[in-house]
Parts: C-alpha cells; sequence; structure tokens
C-alpha cells in the first residue's frame, strides 16, 4: 500500500508540472504578423529503455506534444510475467520516474506546452486488441490517472472510451485537437490462414457491414466535432488512415469506415484539417488528393525510440500515397509549424529526427485545405 502510494504521488508530481489538460477552452491570444507556433507529436515510446529525443522535443517550445498512442508497452518482456491488468499501471509508473522524460517534463512546464494523448494497443493492454479486450475498463482508468483527464470526460462512459477533444491558441489561430480512440470499439481484424496473402500478418480486409473501428457512439461524436468551428484541426488516429497497401493494422483493413471516414470529413464541409498518426515504427507523410475535397495529408510519426531502423525490410514499403520517395525509419517525432505572414498562413508538416533536425518536410497553405 505505501509502495503504491509512493508511486502515485510520484506520477501526480511529475504530471502535474507539465500542465497535461483536459478539455478546456482556449486562451487568448493576440495576434501579431509574422507569428508562428509548434504543435508536436509522436508515438511508440519503450519507457523502459533509453529516451533522448525529449531533449529535442523540448527545444521546440511546442504549444502542445500529443502523444498519439503506444504512449508505453504493457505487454512485451518483463511486462508479460506481471499481473494482467495491474501492468499497465506499472508501465505508465515506469514511464513517469524515467529521468529524461522528467526532465521534459520539467521543460514542458516552463514553456507552457500542454501534453495531451490517446492511445494504441500496446498501453491499451494488448497488441492489436480491439473491442473483445477484458480489461478495457481498468486500462481506461490508469491512463486517466497518467495523462489527469476525468473519465467521465472523455468516451461515452466512464468505464468505456478514451476519445475526446482538446483546443488551444496556437500563432492567433483556434486549433481543434481531435484524439480518436480506435481500440475500445475496433471489431476483430481478419486473418487469412496463408500468412503470404498479406505477408507477414495475414491481415486482410474485414468487410462485414458491421464491422467498425470507431463504433457508432464515436462515429456521432465525430461528426459533431467536426461542425465546431476552428482555423486548424488536427484529427488523432493511432493507425493510419491513408496508407492502404502494407499488411499491418490500419484503416483500410476496416474498408467501410475508411470510406465512411472520408466521406464524413468531405460533407461535413470541415476547413483546415491534417491527419496525424503513429504506430508503424516508421514516419511519412502522405496526401490524398480527390476531385470533390481539398487535398487530405496526414503525418505518421513512429516511433520516439523505436525505429525500425534503415536496414528494416519496411525501408522497401509500397505506399503510393508517400509524398516523398521514401520514409524515415530512424527515431523522430512529428510537427505542425504554424507560420502566419502578411501573405498568408502555411502549414509546415515537418518529420524530425533525435537531434531535432527536419528531415522531411511538406508546405501546406492553410487557404488550401478549405
Amino acid at each position: 500500500m505505501l509502495r503504491t502510494s509512493f508511486f502515485a504521488l510520484a506520477i501526480t508530481t511529475l504530471l502535474s508540472a507539465c500542465s497535461i489538460q483536459p478539455v478546456s477552452a482556449p486562451a487568448q491570444v493576440n495576434y501579431s504578423p509574422n507569428q508562428s507556433a509548434v504543435i508536436s507529436f509522436g508515438s511508440c515510446l519503450r519507457q523502459w529503455a533509453d529516451q533522448p529525443i525529449w531533449q529535442a522535443i523540448a527545444a521546440q517550445q511546442s504549444e502542445a506534444f500529443i502523444f498519439a498512442g503506444d504512449n508505453v508497452y504493457t505487454d512485451v518482456g518483463p511486462y508479460l510475467k506481471q499481473r494482467v491488468p495491474q501492468r499497465i499501471q506499472q508501465a505508465y509508473r515506469d514511464l513517469a520516474l524515467g529521468v529524461e522524460f522528467g526532465v521534459f517534463l520539467d521543460s514542458a512546464e516552463k514553456s507552457g506546452t500542454g501534453v495531451y494523448a490517446t492511445w494504441d494497443d500496446h498501453d491499451y493492454g494488448v497488441n492489436d486488441g480491439g473491442e473483445e479486450y477484458p480489461f478495457k475498463s481498468q486500462s481506461k482508468q490508469y491512463f486517466s490517472e497518467f495523462f489527469q483527464l476525468n473519465p467521465a470526460d472523455i468516451g461515452d462512459s466512464a468505464q468505456t472510451g478514451v476519445y475526446h477533444t482538446a483546443y488551444i491558441k496556437a500563432a492567433g489561430l483556434r486549433v481543434q485537437m481531435i484524439l480518436l480512440d480506435t481500440r475500445s470499439y475496433r471489431s476483430a481484424l481478419l486473418r487469412d490462414d496463408d500468412r503470404s496473402v498479406c505477408a507477414p500478418t495475414g491481415i486482410v480486409a474485414n468487410n462485414n457491414e458491421q464491422a467498425t473501428v470507431l463504433g457508432e457512439a464515436q462515429w456521432q461524436w465525430l461528426a459533431g466535432e467536426l461542425q465546431k468551428p476552428a482555423d486548424v484541426r488536427l484529427l488523432v488516429s493511432s493507425i493510419q488512415v491513408l496508407p492502404s497497401e502494407h499488411c499491418f493494422e490500419k484503416w483500410a483493413n476496416f474498408p467501410r469506415e475508411r470510406e465512411r471516414l472520408l466521406a464524413l470529413l468531405k460533407s461535413s464541409g470541415a476547413n483546415g484539417l491534417i491527419l496525424l498518426s503513429g504506430d508503424r515504427h516508421l514516419a511519412e507523410i502522405s496526401r490524398l488528393q480527390t476531385n470533390d475535397m481539398y487535398p487530405l495529408y496526414e503525418i505518421t510519426s513512429s516511433g520516439l525510440n523505436s525505429a525500425l531502423g534503415e536496414q528494416s525490410p519496411a525501408a522497401q514499403e509500397v505506399n503510393s500515397l508517400r509524398i516523398r520517395k521514401h520514409n524515415i525509419l530512424v527515431d523522430n517525432f512529428g510537427t505542425v509549424k504554424i507560420e502566419r505572414k502578411s501573405s498568408g498562413t502555411v502549414l509546415a508538416l515537418q518529420i524530425r529526427d533525435k537531434q531535432g533536425k527536419v528531415v522531411q518536410q511538406e508546405r501546406v497553405p492553410l487557404a488550401a485545405l478549405k
């Protein structure tokens, strides 16, 4: 009991230092010409390993940092020997007590960086997990405690779901961060017995009309959020939305749901929207151009300290929507830099390595996203 209280106190102390925020009204910021601001994000953090990337993230002095999922790993290595679901809480404790993460939190407090999050499968509790996971309510409780969120304010009940929206002011613009939950309600993946059908996982498309990624309540919530006013919208999905050719987790494993999402984004008329995703242990920027909507851009950033490495077979992975020829296979984080000038506002979509160097970038006029 005393040991649990000690860890709880440590987590509270560390996290209160970084202004981790629930949904709140945006602060008032006066705009002046030639103003800029940065929003950073990343995913896939092995909490037991070295985390030098936090220094580069802190140096951005971002308005916000978004954990896009796999914020800790609860189902690998020594954690497999621990009780479920308590090992989820232990993983968060281990992250909270990490020196490099603690330094980042201290820097975040000083720079006014808010910290936001959704989850993916490994912090949810099980690899490739979905609605069938039996400890989802306990996992939500641990998530809520760590990120200082009221369980009743996220998802569709105090027991289920972590989707929510937050707003900030950045460079004088109202930025809406829509954080999806692609785990709590997601139907089962379909796999072919012959893994070579889609190597190495065997995952094939689930075309069942009842299959879902978000669940109906979250779909209705998302439709409502897209109607709310904002200048820039960051739609955070832990799994990739646009890429469809690889054989790992992605929205395209549920083709009806992917089409529903694209149709909703179009019909909503929501302006200024950029997709953020993680999960893949690689980074890339994708773009989908259609005739009846502005171009959709997606920045995938993964992993913070767990990228596949430049010798990985993923170097040959096909993504016909990728803007650049090659993906990024070194540790990385993503940034959306808002640049406001008299000539107009530009969103610089950036992938940065662990030193903070921009290794890929796409500059998108905000006026083109409407």
